[in-house]
């Protein structure tokens, strides 16, 4: 099965010459990328979060294979959904998937389910791609999409992608789509999304995923993001670092009702 983008010239340019030199923009000189277990980065539009996100792919070295987890926007599919064999077609060209990768993850995980449907039109995921092709020419990757799920569903799926992970004989890169707070004004956005980043940083899944769901931060990639924590921890990681935060007030200059962008790098 072949994927073909959903949000080209949309979220980002679609002509590769335009899309790749907006690439070199948003990351910067790579001057000290560093091993990482994983990444959190947004997943809006590039004019709104680009270089948030760049920022974080500019810290990190990106081996060939890559698992991406995005929340579902769409309703659409399973709410555990892996794509779990093909290509994904994107304008700087085919990114297979990592078929042996998906497999593992799978069979030691019984809420994911192999679905195409929640992927489709889902540009959470999407609009990472971009980022890593530039990073890592030779990009494989598991594509996750997952809904709203209860905590021990978020661990069970972490444990079973360390699992995987530790089974392989290759570095492996997780990446977490998520853009933080939405439509609120700059102050309160900034204080929520405070909240919800000192639980990465403390690298506590459960912590962020408690603190999201009680103080009502629509943190809208909190489930890949919790994940990514949880697996993160069973791989060995000790360290969250914020490398950015901004919000879409900082690009329009409306500060009324912004979207919050935050990236880390988890190592």
């Amino acid at each position: 099965m072949i994927r073909n983008p959903s949000v080209a010239n949309q979220f980002y340019e679609g002509d590769p010459t335009r899309l790749r030199y907006e690439l070199g923009r948003l990351i910067g000189p790579v001057k000290s990328a560093e091993p990482a277990f994983a990444l959190i980065a947004p997943h809006a539009g590039y004019i709104y979060s680009g270089a948030i996100a760049g920022r974080a792919y500019a810290a990190v070295r990106v081996p060939e294979t890559v698992v991406i987890m995005g929340p579902n926007h769409t309703g659409l599919g399973a709410p555990a959904a892996l794509w779990s064999k093909g290509a994904w077609e994107m304008p700087l060209g085919t990114v297979p998937v990592d078929e042996e990768l998906s497999s593992l993850i799978n069979k030691g995980s019984g809420y994911l389910t192999e679905d195409i449907q929640a992927h489709l039109y889902e540009h959470s995921l999407e609009v990472q791609i971009p980022f890593l092709q530039y990073r890592q020419p030779n990009l494989r990757i598991v594509p996750i999409c997952l809904g709203h799920l209860p905590y021990p569903a978020c661990h069970e799926i972490g444990m079973a992608l360390a699992q995987a992970i530790k089974s392989l004989s290759r570095p492996v890169l997780i990446v977490a789509s998520s853009d933080m707070t939405h439509y609120e004004p700059q102050y309160e956005a900034e204080a929520k999304d405070r909240l919800a980043i000192d639980q990465v940083l403390a690298m506590d899944p459960q912590g962020l995923f408690d603190t999201v769901r009680s103080h009502g931060i629509t943190m809208c990639g909190v489930i890949p993001a919790t994940v990514a924590l949880v697996a993160s921890s069973a791989l060995g990681a000790s360290d969250a670092r914020l490398v950015a935060y901004g919000t879409s007030g900082d690009v329009t200059g409306d500060y009324n009702k912004v979207v919050g962008y935050a990236s880390f790098v988890i190592s």
